[in-house]
């Protein structure tokens, strides 16, 4: 029978045991170990049945039982030291008290998915994982950090195999009651609600459903709520799921209704408002209208509100690929805006202007999330410096005129958790333990390992159907002293889970070898939708199930955190061979380095500029091959994985005694080294420094100068230039010095560059004029990365024509084929950097000018 009312019954704690409550409800336990041990000790028989879930956990121990612990004078004095230090840790102050009087008084960041802890599943993949550890980080910094999310009732999905191998997705129904979260009350213990308008007169209602991730509140919005229709009550249902605009529907809620539940929680809690908006990938893009129309409704003018918002905000994108970014039909969303929608007194028009794709190969029909992200944030980052690179080249036909190396785009490498994912065995200083502990430690993790996956293995062959009876292989399955690969995260094709099954022939050599065998753990969801993901999975699981080389090769179904962290304490070699460049970054094996595992894998994403021999090995690859030769490339770049293995990793890791001792000195020097060397810099707190330092704390102080008045100046400013930029040319450029007119030029001399310029209705304060200089290829183009840049000053007033004579030295630095060139750029203290108009004037292509604008010095 099935029950037709489900409800959620609290626990009743007695008195002595009331702080467990609180230790339950406070995420930190998913990183603080002494907190979990106290759980564990409360009811070990039940600790693992309930996932390790604090909550759960209390709901299921028995009365009798807390009545015994009540009166357990040992426990309670565990439980008296472990709520202390949660107390300590909530109030002492931490490094952001202590790193100065300019910082943000606040920060909200939201992001469309939250990895926190398997006992919250909201979350698909990397991008979610991110986000917690960021509030995780943020939290044992001190940042006073607003985390703002979605709560999906059914949140990604559960992952299991049919008999054939083939993917099937599982939506159980999630809680909230359930869940460690709360439900944020006003005053009078009414729930606190957020709504929208849409078309119609229909609105959308949501719940705020408050996660407390140590000192950082995650404020989740939940829409299934008695206020919706049946519709509107699904716009929450699952992640990543529904249609063009249920995803619409979504991202409107995230974004303009994650506003309003902040400024509700600040209201109740007295928490300082956000100076600083953080927009985690482009799908929380529409947190900047909200925000315009709030300074719009106390009598801002749209673009002077405009430029308010975007002094204060942060754009971080993950995306390496267009096909990547969310797109709407601009049809669907000027639907939703305007005087019929949200946001009434914003014109529907000038929201769409913000997503219009205006450069070259772009569609005018649809609505591009990513591009409004940008121009809605005066700062913004890609997530590794290779990734920042591709996201330069990417978006830089939003900023016409400028070389891709100067788009408005910097990078912060992410960072991992390193309590979250960091095993309880590995001590803080593993690196100096003796080479024999070292070792001992690495199998005690393997060991574990093993363990941990014929119990997943098991269930899963139950699952696909077999009999207990036929299942007995499964106690042989993996080696506790065989070198163990690691294989774990989404299933796009650009990650290439297959790229090992290249050669099937020369992977089980690699798997069977007589002396130096390789085990492999792979695990992984494909989207519900990507049936060509489900495809790779389906392939590799067919090769695992062959009864030959099924002890040395596993697929795990339900890839989640949990899974995550056995795979990153236990295996040797953390493998990874994206199609480069398309790996934003990749911190899969930041986690596995942690606990002194080595990485394999290509040059792509964190491992691109960290990389180092003693720490691992770079999979080469055939980047200069054109698209049309993937399957080429595919063949070059797995032979080359099988030549590593066979050749280097495996040698490595059995060849032991090599000073005459028994172990593998070569192997466990390299985990040495990646322990000492590369672990310190892959911490989660580092990467939030980074954005405290270098974006937060600066769109603060943009914030700040920019109020209505100035906001209002610096729009007009820039109305009025671009209305004039047509009349700013470059009407002559000249240049003497020792040796110009000869056959070469010497280092070290330098020239003197001297440029008439028109500039319209415009003033020399208004603009900056620049020679850039440096070597130039075969093609006469400066190198933009290596260009120097010189700052040319103006004369004392125009000319008869009204042009004005800007001049200045520029220092021959660097031999061979060197040229210049010049440029007029907009100029005003409040812009962020020079391009961030994406105006600029240079000379006419012409014969005297070098070919290209500029000068060519042979």
């Amino acid at each position: 029978m099935k029950a037709i009312r489900r409800f959620s019954v609290r626990p009743v704690l007695p008195e002595p045991l009331a702080p467990l409550h609180d230790l339950a409800r406070n995420l930190r336990w998913s990183w603080h170990a002494e907190t979990r041990a106290l759980f564990r000790a409360a009811a070990p028989d039940s600790w693992e049945a309930v996932g390790g879930d604090p909550v759960r956990l209390l709901g299921a121990v028995p009365t009798a039982r807390l009545e015994e612990l009540a009166a357990d004078r040992g426990f309670l004095r565990r439980l008296a030291v472990v709520a202390g230090d949660l107390h300590d840790y909530l109030t002492e102050p931490r490094w952001y008290q202590r790193a100065g009087d300019e910082l943000p008084r606040a920060v909200a960041y939201f992001s469309p998915e939250f990895g926190i802890t398997s006992a919250l599943p909201q979350y698909s993949g990397g991008l979610g994982i991110l986000a917690g550890d960021h509030l995780k980080a943020a939290s044992d910094l001190g940042l006073p950090l607003i985390g703002v999310g979605l709560l999906y009732r059914h949140g990604y999905f559960r992952q299991s195999l049919s008999r054939e191998g083939w993917q099937q997705e599982h939506y159980p129904v999630l809680d909230p009651d359930e869940l460690p979260l709360e439900l944020l009350r006003e005053e009078d213990g009414t729930a606190v609600g957020v709504a929208l308008a849409l078309p119609g007169g229909r609105s959308l209602h949501a719940y705020v459903r408050l996660a407390r991730v140590g000192r950082v509140p995650l404020l989740l919005l939940d829409s299934d709520v008695e206020e919706n229709g049946a519709a509107e009550r699904e716009v929450t249902d699952r992640l990543y799921g529904g249609g063009s605009e249920h995803r619409l529907l979504q991202e409107m809620l995230l974004g303009i209704g994650g506003v309003r539940a902040v400024r509700a929680y600040c209201r109740l809690t007295g928490h300082p408002a956000p100076e600083v908006f953080h927009t985690n990938e482009g799908h929380a893009g529409f947190l900047g209208l909200e925000r315009i129309h709030e300074l719009a409704h106390e009598g801002s003018a749209f673009d002077a509100a405009l430029e308010t918002v975007r002094a204060g905000t942060v754009f971080t994108t993950h995306t390496p690929v267009p096909a990547g970014i969310d797109r709407f039909d601009r049809d669907l969303v000027a639907r939703h805006f305007g005087d019929d929608g949200e946001l009434p007194g914003i014109d529907a028009q000038a929201v769409l202007a913000l997503g219009r794709e205006t450069y070259d190969g772009g569609d005018p029909t649809l609505f591009n999330m990513a591009v409004m992200g940008l121009r809605l944030a005066q700062r913004a980052n890609g997530v590794s410096t290779l990734h920042g690179r591709v996201s330069r080249e990417m978006f830089a036909g939003l900023w016409p005129g400028f070389d891709p190396a100067e788009v408005p785009i910097t990078s912060v490498t992410n960072g991992v958790h390193a309590p979250t994912w960091t095993a309880p065995e590995v001590p803080r200083d593993a690196h100096r333990l003796t080479d024999a502990e070292l070792w001992e430690l690495r199998r005690t993790l393997r060991e574990q390992l093993v363990h941990e996956v014929r119990t997943r293995l098991h269930a899963s062959c139950r699952q696909r159907g077999a009999a207990r009876a036929e299942l007995g292989w499964i106690d042989g399955v993996l080696d506790p002293d065989v070198l163990t690969i690691g294989f774990a995260r989404r299933v796009p094709s650009y990650k290439r889970l297959t790229l090992m099954l290249r050669d099937p022939d020369r992977l089980t050599e690699l798997l069977l070898h007589p002396t130096r065998p390789v085990q492999i753990v792979v695990a992984g969801k494909a989207h519900p939708a990507d049936d060509g993901g489900k495809r790779l999975i389906q392939e590799l699981v067919r090769f695992a199930d062959d009864p030959a080389v099924r002890h040395r090769v596993v697929f795990l179904p339900d890839y989640g955190m949990a899974m995550a962290r056995k795979l990153y304490h236990g295996c040797d070699v953390w493998l990874n061979n994206p199609l480069r460049p398309l790996e934003a970054c990749g911190t899969s094996g930041m986690k596995a380095a942690l606990n002194g595992c080595l990485n394999l894998s290509v040059l792509d994403g964190w491992w691109d500029e960290w990389f180092e021999p003693d720490f691992g090995w770079a999979v080469p690859t055939a980047d200069g091959l054109a698209a049309a030769d993937q399957t080429r490339r595919d063949d070059i770049e797995a032979a080359a994985l099988y030549r590593l293995v066979q050749d280097h990793v495996a040698p490595c890791f059995y060849d032991r005694g090599v000073n005459g001792g028994e172990l593998p000195e070569r192997w466990i020097e390299r985990v040495r080294q990646t322990l000492r060397r590369l672990a310190p810099k892959v911490p989660a707190d580092r990467m939030v420094r980074e954005y405290v330092e270098r974006l937060y704390a600066p769109a603060a102080r943009a914030h700040r100068n920019l109020d209505g008045t100035a906001a209002g100046r610096l729009a007009a400013w820039k109305s009025r230039v671009r209305e004039e930029w047509p009349r700013v040319a470059v009407d002559r450029v000249e240049h003497a010095g020792a040796g110009v007119e000869g056959a070469s030029l010497e280092l070290g001399s330098s020239l003197t560059v001297r440029v008439r310029v028109a500039l319209g209705a415009l003033t020399p304060d208004e603009v900056e004029v620049q020679a850039v200089a440096g070597r130039v290829d075969e093609s006469d183009a400066l190198a933009g990365a290596d260009a120097v840049r010189v700052v040319l000053k103006p004369g004392t007033g125009p000319d008869l024509e009204g042009r004005w004579l800007y001049e200045g030295p520029l220092a021959l630095d660097r031999t061979g084929s060197f040229g210049y060139t010049v440029r007029v750029l907009p100029a005003h203290p409040l812009l962020s950097g020079p391009a961030e108009l994406g105006l600029t004037a240079a000379p006419p292509d012409e014969a005297g000018t070098g070919g290209a604008g500029g000068v060519l010095l042979r």
